[in-house]
């Protein structure tokens, strides 16, 4: 169990923004953007915005970098729940499409595979593709993603 993970599991007896107030202490950026963390488990993350005046764009939708923050944030949490203590994970890239016009508030949905997980957990040096799912308040997904996240140590970061 990394250092993350304990961190869930103590916040988890706290109501649910508890959670979410304190990642985004952490993550100033999400917390700024109020990305709310529903759901953190080794397997899944479910994070989500509403559709709130500072995060919309000109035409009313929650703006296209806020559809990206929560793809990334979701990919980034499920990675971070796995990879080790002595290992930072690190976004390759996000490659995103935009397929339609969003209603409302949104979701992002990361998870990984046991064998991604052990991957993880197991190799020093790595990357995975992380599955996520983002949608709006209909049901139907407005951008569709593929994140690839990599792990290195953190002495090998520190060392540059």
């Amino acid at each position: 169990m990394n250092r993350l993970e304990r961190t869930v599991n103590k916040l988890s007896a706290y109501p649910s923004w508890v959670l979410s107030f304190a990642i985004g202490k952490v993550v100033k950026y999400t917390g700024t953007s109020k990305i709310s963390y529903d759901l953190m488990t080794k397997d899944r993350v479910v994070v989500s915005a509403k559709n709130r005046n500072k995060i919309r764009n000109h035409i009313g939708q929650i703006h296209a970098a806020a559809m990206i923050l929560l793809a990334e944030t979701a990919t980034g949490m499920v990675v971070g729940m796995n990879v080790p203590d002595d290992k930072i994970p690190l976004v390759k890239y996000l490659n995103t499409s935009f397929v339609r016009r969003s209603k409302g508030a949104m979701k992002a949905e990361a998870w990984l595979t046991p064998e991604q997980q052990e991957k993880i957990r197991t190799t020093e040096k790595g990357d995975v593709i992380v599955n996520v799912k983002v949608t709006d308040e209909s049901g139907e997904s407005p951008i569709v993603c593929e994140a690839c996240w990599a792990w290195i140590s953190k002495d090998k970061l520190k060392k540059k």
